[in-house]
């Protein structure tokens, strides 16, 4: 092998360009190429790859339900569609960010009866007494309460029976024929405290800086996912069980689910029936992702394949992303039914006393920062541990390490005597123009532009690109916070090592640490992280 390594090396050797510099054998046949100065500045250069060029993309996450409190898979779940959405957008797609939440079914009437117990019967006027800052917990408590009480009822007792009932009267309220329905009291209620969920989800989401372009409310696609399910009833696709209809998914290897139920309602899987060909008449997507917890694998599954028997186009041009569920130490599974789960607002709490304790300041764009990357730097899938304190740390794989990385980058730059040539902004080719304008080309060919910590900085610089065109291919964002810490890592051993301001070396030095501190923007915007100038 050694020999016939040989043999190749002299080939290249003869045909060398100005981007390789050296080309040599190693152990048993190992070939080493080196590439030039010139080589690693145009690689630095380069941006990521358009793979998703002239496609439209809809991703769905967050799901909340109204008249429910967004709890921590919900922060979780958001923060990484935004991100996913983000990757998708740079590498030259058109998104739709969508939200999905069930306004009608078994849960809101659960609510809803514990709402008017709370009242003392159908009075939305005693709705103004519940303080604003209050509602969202208020309708929590509501939501618990009537759980336990229908989970504890007999299935015929009077509890049972009027919950079930208050389910079929929350239906006719979307129903266009029954126009004396929307006028009650108990319409009233329901559009009221509907209303403060999707007032209380815009505040959060606006908090976190993840947008959304479309809510989807269960009521605005079950009559569609009714209509599917019944012309595809009389085709042969779903059949006909004990009054209700199902999808017997047995001969593909998968279960049986109800998609109508006996009394002629729609089952979650009938909505979502309707969500898929709504999105579909909404954007004629290229691709449709949807991000939820992995505990709806097997569901999503089976309505996947039913679909699949009336529209195997649909289902090509989908993807389903499930992730695990977000614990604190100690592994504790929490529930909203049992009113023991973690609020998304409560870990964002929990962050910002975290970050005072141990760094002696508040800061919400860093706690934020803290928590974003302590979610994103693990791979979607498995179950997250969140350590509040580890996630604020200024050391270690931290996002508020990263986010000082770059304020110490821009300080740096600020020092120098021409910072506004070299000023930390996204250009991708100011590494080029700028050593350009310090050597000639000739000196930039010949590949000895650069020493070795400079040249192992920049080698780093150039892997971004590869990098974030993986986190696309894979909707994987760990790669791009992997890649950040190792590049954070690299350039402070550049820095502790060699000396920037003042130096001989201090023209080429600030070009590296501003595409040093632009590479390290860049990732954290696509992580939905800002970039501080100062900390």
């Amino acid at each position: 092998p050694r020999e016939v390594a040989e043999a190749i090396v002299a080939e290249l050797r003869n045909g060398l360009t100005n981007q390789i510099s050296e080309v040599t054998v190693a152990g048993p046949g190992f070939i080493n190429l080196r590439l030039t100065d010139a080589a690693l500045i145009t690689l630095a250069g380069q941006g990521i790859a358009q793979t998703y060029a002239s496609r439209t993309i809809v991703t769905e996450y967050s799901d909340p339900n109204p008249f429910k409190v967004l709890h921590v898979g919900h922060l979780y779940t958001s923060i990484i569609g935004d991100v996913i959405s983000n990757l998708i957008e740079v590498a030259g797609g058109t998104v739709h960010r969508t939200n999905f939440g069930g306004d009608v079914g078994l849960h809101v009437g659960r609510t809803m009866w514990a709402i008017i117990q709370e009242l003392g019967g159908e009075y939305p006027e005693k709705l103004a007494d519940v303080p604003e800052n209050e509602r969202s917990e208020w309708m929590a408590r509501a939501y618990v309460k009537g759980t336990q009480a229908y989970d504890a009822a007999a299935d015929n007792s009077e509890v049972k029976q009027a919950i079930i009932a208050l389910n079929k009267r929350i239906y006719r309220l979307h129903a266009d024929n029954d126009s004396d329905e929307i006028k009650t009291p108990f319409a009233q209620i329901y559009w009221t405290c509907r209303q403060w969920s999707y007032d209380y989800f815009d505040a959060f989401y606006e908090r976190i800086g993840t947008p959304f372009e479309k809510y989807y409310p269960e009521s605005g696609v079950a009559a569609l996912g009714l209509q599917t399910v019944r012309e595809q009833l009389a085709k042969g696709v779903y059949k006909e069980s004990d009054g209700a209809v199902v999808f017997e998914g047995e001969p593909y290897g998968l279960h049986t689910r109800v998609f109508i139920t006996s009394q002629g309602l729609p089952t979650y899987e009938a909505k979502d029936i309707g969500l898929i060909m709504k999105k579909w008449q909404d954007y004629q997507f290229d691709l449709s992702v949807v991000i939820t917890g992995n505990d709806i694998v097997e569901y999503m599954k089976v309505v996947q394949k039913s679909v699949e028997q009336f529209a195997p186009d649909l289902v090509e041009r989908s993807r389903h992303l499930p992730h695990g569920n977000v614990k604190l130490a100690g592994g504790t599974k929490m529930s909203s039914r049992k009113g023991n789960f973690l609020r998304a607002v409560e870990v964002l709490e929990i962050a910002a006393e975290a970050n005072e304790k141990i760094n002696g300041r508040q800061d919400e764009q860093a706690s934020l920062g803290a928590i974003k990357y302590a979610f994103l730097k693990q791979r979607i899938g498995a179950d997250i541990i969140f350590l509040p304190e580890e996630s604020v740390s200024l050391e270690g794989n931290s996002g508020p390490y990263l986010q000082y990385a770059h304020a110490r980058a821009c300080s740096i730059l600020r020092k120098s005597s021409d910072s506004s040539d070299t000023s930390s902004e996204n250009s991708g080719i100011r590494l080029e123009e700028g050593l350009s304008a310090i050597l000639d080309e000739g000196s930039i060919q010949a590949g000895g532009l650069f020493q070795a910590d400079e040249r192992t900085l920049l080698r780093k610089i150039t892997e971004y690109p590869e990098v974030a065109d993986k986190a696309v291919a894979e909707f994987m964002p760990h790669h791009i916070c992997t890649y950040l810490y190792e590049l954070a890592q690299i350039f402070n051993r550049f820095y502790e090592q060699n000396i920037v301001i003042g130096d001989e070396r201090e023209a080429v030095r600030l070009q590296l640490v501003s595409q040093y501190a632009d590479t390290l923007k860049s990732g954290l915007h696509l992580l939905g992280i800002a970039a501080p100038t100062k900390m």
